[in-house]
């Protein structure tokens, strides 16, 4: 009996989910296949039937990671913009928040990954590349700051992200990550068109 239509795009989305998850959690290098084939319900042996090797995997799940983390950040940008706080003062508060810094699984990949994509091929490395420049583009439209500001508040918010979540001192993370927000908003106001 065949599967029914659409049945082989919904086990690779199944594929690609369980692979931003494991990714955002542990990095790619110390993820096997097995591991995600199995997160996704699935044997080892099928993986080949819908991607090349590893290196698709990880360029595809890159551009679904980022694809979810610009809709999470939508979501909040429009859900807590109030007289009070802009869309933008909103997204840095949950970005650089402990929710985002604690639920790796679902966070942003970008720092999950920063620390070893240097080290891995060239192909993914152009992959993250594309990835970092639409989410910078992203944040630099929805804060309404020039390209150079976008540049800087996105590296700040990955970067205090990252060390807040590699520390073993939860206070000094929590610090990390105030700071974080400070400076993230006056890199916002400074860069404001």
């Amino acid at each position: 009996m065949p599967y029914p239509k659409g049945h082989k795009l919904k086990v690779r989305n199944h594929i690609i989910t369980s692979a931003a998850k494991a990714f955002r959690t542990h990095g790619v290098r110390n993820i096997s296949l097995p591991h995600i084939m199995k997160g996704a319900g699935l044997t080892h042996g099928g993986f080949y039937s819908h991607f090349e090797n590893k290196d698709q995997l990880v360029k595809e799940t890159c551009h679904f990671a980022i694809s979810d983390t610009m809709e999470m950040l939508q979501k909040v940008a429009d859900k807590n913009k109030n007289e009070d706080q802009s869309a933008i003062e909103a997204v840095i508060d949950f970005y650089l928040g402990s929710l985002h810094r604690d639920q790796t699984e679902v966070g942003c990949i970008l720092p999950a990954l920063s620390g070893e994509i240097s080290q891995l091929s060239e192909e993914i490395r152009q992959a993250y590349t594309r990835e970092l420049q639409r989410f910078i583009t992203f944040i630099t439209e929805l804060a309404e700051i020039d390209t150079s500001a976008g540049y800087a508040l996105v590296s700040s918010m990955v970067g205090t992200v990252a060390l807040a979540r590699a520390v073993s001192d939860s206070k000094f993370s929590d610090d990390l990550l105030q700071a974080g927000r400070t400076q993230a908003k006056q890199t916002v106001n400074a860069g404001s068109k």
